[in-house]
Protein backbone atom coordinates (compact mmCIF):
# COMPACT_ATOMS: atom_id res chain seq x y z
CA UNK A 1 0.00 0.00 0.00
CA UNK A 2 2.93 2.45 0.90
CA UNK A 3 4.16 1.89 -2.66
CA UNK A 4 1.10 2.68 -4.62
CA UNK A 5 0.97 5.32 -2.87
CA UNK A 6 4.08 7.11 -3.23
CA UNK A 7 3.99 6.48 -7.09
CA UNK A 8 0.62 8.10 -7.01
CA UNK A 9 1.97 11.13 -5.52
CA UNK A 10 5.07 10.83 -7.96
CA UNK A 11 2.18 11.29 -10.60
CA UNK A 12 0.29 14.14 -8.95
CA UNK A 13 3.81 16.07 -8.46
CA UNK A 14 4.37 15.93 -12.57
CA UNK A 15 7.00 13.12 -13.06
CA UNK A 16 10.40 12.63 -11.65
CA UNK A 17 12.01 16.02 -10.54
CA UNK A 18 14.96 17.63 -12.97
CA UNK A 19 18.57 16.79 -11.37
CA UNK A 20 20.41 19.42 -9.87
CA UNK A 21 23.00 19.09 -13.46
CA UNK A 22 20.61 20.49 -15.77
CA UNK A 23 19.78 23.47 -13.82
CA UNK A 24 23.38 24.13 -13.56
CA UNK A 25 23.87 23.92 -17.47
CA UNK A 26 20.55 26.00 -17.86
CA UNK A 27 22.65 28.60 -15.49
CA UNK A 28 25.73 28.54 -17.70
CA UNK A 29 24.01 29.31 -20.99
CA UNK A 30 22.10 32.14 -19.81
CA UNK A 31 24.78 33.83 -18.09
CA UNK A 32 27.24 33.05 -21.06
CA UNK A 33 24.38 34.62 -23.26
CA UNK A 34 24.18 38.02 -21.14
CA UNK A 35 28.15 38.30 -21.26
CA UNK A 36 28.52 37.97 -24.93
CA UNK A 37 25.58 40.38 -25.44
CA UNK A 38 27.38 42.79 -23.31
CA UNK A 39 30.63 42.21 -24.91
CA UNK A 40 29.29 43.14 -28.03
CA UNK A 41 27.38 46.25 -26.83
CA UNK A 42 29.72 48.19 -27.93
CA UNK A 43 30.39 46.69 -31.46
CA UNK A 44 26.95 46.99 -32.12
CA UNK A 45 27.02 51.27 -30.87
CA UNK A 46 29.97 51.48 -33.50
CA UNK A 47 28.38 49.86 -36.30
CA UNK A 48 25.44 51.81 -35.69
CA UNK A 49 27.52 54.90 -36.08
CA UNK A 50 28.70 54.44 -39.72
CA UNK A 51 24.91 55.21 -40.73
CA UNK A 52 24.08 58.95 -41.43
CA UNK A 53 23.62 60.81 -38.04
CA UNK A 54 21.17 63.99 -38.12
CA UNK A 55 22.86 67.37 -38.07
CA UNK A 56 20.81 69.02 -35.20
CA UNK A 57 22.48 72.80 -36.10
CA UNK A 58 22.10 71.72 -40.10
CA UNK A 59 20.47 75.18 -42.00
CA UNK A 60 18.13 74.84 -45.43
CA UNK A 61 20.03 76.80 -47.88
CA UNK A 62 17.92 80.35 -48.23
CA UNK A 63 15.38 79.99 -51.13
CA UNK A 64 14.83 83.38 -53.55
CA UNK A 65 11.33 84.62 -53.65
CA UNK A 66 10.53 82.52 -56.48
CA UNK A 67 10.92 79.39 -54.33
CA UNK A 68 14.12 78.30 -56.09
CA UNK A 69 17.30 77.40 -53.96
CA UNK A 70 19.63 80.37 -54.70
CA UNK A 71 23.16 78.77 -56.23
CA UNK A 72 26.19 79.31 -54.24
CA UNK A 73 28.01 82.43 -55.16
CA UNK A 74 30.87 82.29 -57.26
CA UNK A 75 33.99 84.69 -57.09
CA UNK A 76 34.42 86.36 -60.42
CA UNK A 77 38.09 86.46 -61.36
CA UNK A 78 39.66 90.35 -61.13
CA UNK A 79 40.29 91.67 -64.74
CA UNK A 80 43.68 91.74 -65.92
CA UNK A 81 45.19 94.91 -67.11
CA UNK A 82 46.22 95.21 -70.60
CA UNK A 83 49.53 97.34 -70.61
CA UNK A 84 49.53 97.43 -74.39
CA UNK A 85 46.85 99.69 -74.81
CA UNK A 86 47.78 102.12 -71.61
CA UNK A 87 49.83 104.11 -74.11
CA UNK A 88 50.65 108.04 -74.13
CA UNK A 89 48.11 109.89 -75.58
CA UNK A 90 50.18 110.99 -78.61
CA UNK A 91 50.82 106.84 -79.05
CA UNK A 92 48.29 105.35 -81.50
CA UNK A 93 48.58 101.28 -81.77
CA UNK A 94 49.14 100.95 -85.76
CA UNK A 95 46.49 97.87 -86.62
CA UNK A 96 48.49 94.86 -88.42
CA UNK A 97 46.67 95.14 -91.58
CA UNK A 98 46.95 98.62 -91.60
CA UNK A 99 50.99 98.39 -91.14
CA UNK A 100 51.07 95.66 -93.51
CA UNK A 101 49.12 97.83 -96.08
CA UNK A 102 51.53 101.08 -95.29
CA UNK A 103 54.10 98.63 -96.05
CA UNK A 104 53.40 97.65 -98.94
CA UNK A 105 52.09 101.08 -100.65
CA UNK A 106 55.89 101.96 -99.85
CA UNK A 107 57.52 99.59 -101.46
CA UNK A 108 55.26 100.37 -104.46
CA UNK A 109 56.48 104.03 -104.54
CA UNK A 110 59.85 102.41 -103.97
CA UNK A 111 59.44 100.50 -107.06
CA UNK A 112 57.66 102.89 -109.07
CA UNK A 113 60.49 105.72 -108.49
CA UNK A 114 63.62 102.94 -109.30
CA UNK A 115 61.68 102.14 -112.49
CA UNK A 116 61.13 105.76 -113.63
CA UNK A 117 65.15 106.08 -112.71
CA UNK A 118 66.26 103.37 -114.94
CA UNK A 119 63.87 104.61 -117.52
CA UNK A 120 64.95 108.24 -117.27
CA UNK A 121 69.15 106.55 -117.50
CA UNK A 122 67.79 104.70 -120.48
CA UNK A 123 66.99 107.69 -122.54
CA UNK A 124 70.43 108.94 -121.85
CA UNK A 125 71.51 106.00 -122.91
CA UNK A 126 73.77 105.43 -119.53
CA UNK A 127 72.01 102.70 -118.37
CA UNK A 128 73.79 101.44 -114.48
CA UNK A 129 72.26 98.32 -113.35
CA UNK A 130 70.21 98.78 -110.02
CA UNK A 131 70.42 96.50 -107.79
CA UNK A 132 66.76 95.59 -106.23
CA UNK A 133 65.78 97.00 -102.42
CA UNK A 134 66.55 95.06 -99.67
CA UNK A 135 64.36 94.81 -97.09
CA UNK A 136 65.02 96.20 -93.95
CA UNK A 137 65.43 94.14 -90.64
CA UNK A 138 67.39 96.33 -88.28
CA UNK A 139 66.27 99.34 -86.24
CA UNK A 140 67.44 102.69 -87.75
CA UNK A 141 69.00 105.71 -85.93
CA UNK A 142 66.87 106.96 -83.45
CA UNK A 143 66.09 110.28 -85.14
CA UNK A 144 63.85 108.84 -88.11
CA UNK A 145 61.02 110.71 -87.92
CA UNK A 146 58.29 110.86 -90.64
CA UNK A 147 57.39 113.75 -93.00
CA UNK A 148 54.77 115.06 -90.68
CA UNK A 149 57.04 114.41 -88.02
CA UNK A 150 55.65 111.47 -86.48
CA UNK A 151 57.82 107.84 -85.66
CA UNK A 152 56.91 104.09 -86.07
CA UNK A 153 57.90 102.41 -82.74
CA UNK A 154 57.43 98.40 -81.69
CA UNK A 155 56.63 97.62 -78.33
CA UNK A 156 57.65 94.12 -77.48
CA UNK A 157 55.66 94.51 -73.88
CA UNK A 158 54.60 96.20 -70.99
CA UNK A 159 55.08 94.71 -67.60
CA UNK A 160 54.78 95.86 -63.65
CA UNK A 161 57.66 94.31 -63.10
CA UNK A 162 61.47 95.13 -63.48
CA UNK A 163 62.91 91.31 -64.12
CA UNK A 164 59.78 90.50 -66.43
CA UNK A 165 60.87 93.75 -68.42
CA UNK A 166 64.20 92.60 -68.26
CA UNK A 167 63.88 89.24 -69.57
CA UNK A 168 62.16 89.97 -72.57
CA UNK A 169 65.11 93.01 -73.31
CA UNK A 170 67.50 89.53 -73.22
CA UNK A 171 65.41 87.34 -75.20
CA UNK A 172 65.11 90.23 -78.27
CA UNK A 173 68.82 90.45 -78.32
CA UNK A 174 69.38 86.58 -78.66
CA UNK A 175 67.42 87.20 -81.91
CA UNK A 176 69.37 89.94 -83.02
CA UNK A 177 67.18 92.75 -82.44
CA UNK A 178 67.95 96.03 -79.79
CA UNK A 179 65.20 96.78 -77.23
CA UNK A 180 65.35 99.23 -74.52
CA UNK A 181 63.24 99.50 -71.75
CA UNK A 182 61.13 103.08 -70.42
CA UNK A 183 59.41 103.56 -67.32
CA UNK A 184 55.87 105.30 -66.96
CA UNK A 185 53.05 106.20 -64.33
CA UNK A 186 50.08 105.54 -65.43
CA UNK A 187 47.60 105.49 -62.40
CA UNK A 188 49.36 105.69 -59.84
CA UNK A 189 51.14 102.27 -60.98
CA UNK A 190 54.74 102.32 -62.67
CA UNK A 191 54.76 99.94 -66.05
CA UNK A 192 57.98 98.91 -68.00
CA UNK A 193 57.85 98.94 -71.42
CA UNK A 194 60.04 97.10 -73.84
CA UNK A 195 60.26 99.09 -76.68
CA UNK A 196 62.38 99.23 -80.16
CA UNK A 197 62.62 101.93 -82.85
CA UNK A 198 62.03 104.19 -84.00
CA UNK A 199 61.77 102.91 -87.59
CA UNK A 200 62.09 105.09 -91.04
CA UNK A 201 59.49 103.33 -92.63
CA UNK A 202 56.34 101.43 -92.18
CA UNK A 203 58.13 98.46 -94.22
CA UNK A 204 61.13 98.52 -91.52
CA UNK A 205 58.77 98.81 -88.80
CA UNK A 206 56.74 95.66 -90.29
CA UNK A 207 59.99 93.47 -90.90
CA UNK A 208 61.37 94.24 -87.38
CA UNK A 209 57.86 92.82 -86.03
CA UNK A 210 57.98 89.78 -87.99
CA UNK A 211 61.96 88.96 -86.80
CA UNK A 212 59.99 88.88 -83.67
CA UNK A 213 57.58 86.43 -84.17
CA UNK A 214 60.18 84.39 -86.32
CA UNK A 215 62.15 84.13 -82.84
CA UNK A 216 58.68 82.94 -80.82
CA UNK A 217 58.52 86.36 -79.54
CA UNK A 218 54.52 87.42 -80.04
CA UNK A 219 52.26 90.15 -79.22
CA UNK A 220 54.60 93.29 -80.10
CA UNK A 221 52.65 96.16 -81.05
CA UNK A 222 53.31 98.91 -83.89
CA UNK A 223 53.05 102.22 -82.91
CA UNK A 224 52.78 105.82 -84.15
CA UNK A 225 54.13 108.38 -81.97
CA UNK A 226 54.05 112.35 -82.44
Amino acid sequence: MAAKRSKNQARRNGGSPMPGWMWLLIGLIIGAVAIGGWLLRDRWQQNGSLLPQPDPNAKAPAATDAGVVAPPAIEKPKPKYDFYTLLPEKEVVIPDAELAEQAQAEARKQAEAQAKAQAAAAAAGDAPPVAPPAAPTAPVATTATQSDGSRYLLQAGAFRGIDEAEALKAQIALSGEIARIETAEIKGTTVYRVRMGPYASAGALAAAKQALVSHGIEGAQAIRAK
